[in-house]
């Protein structure tokens, strides 16, 4: 997926604080971009809205956690 996040208000999830791991959601037109906000310049994974939402849906449900 090719989306563009230049200049895109990134947001630190609200679950977040400073001694846990941490991520940041933005939007783009057509995709959700999800980075570690220790290392914004690292990089970020840019999903379809749809496979973010599916994503969020088993974080949320514990389906993930190691």
């Amino acid at each position: 997926m090719n989306a563009d996040f230049a200049g895109a208000q990134w947001r630190k999830s609200s679950r977040s604080n400073s001694e846990q791991a941490c991520v940041e959601v933005a939007q783009s037109l057509t995709s959700v971009g999800v980075r570690d906000s220790k290392n914004p310049e690292g990089g970020h994974l840019a999903l379809d809205r749809i496979t973010f939402t599916r994503l969020l849906a088993r974080v949320k449900a514990g389906d993930l956690d190691l």
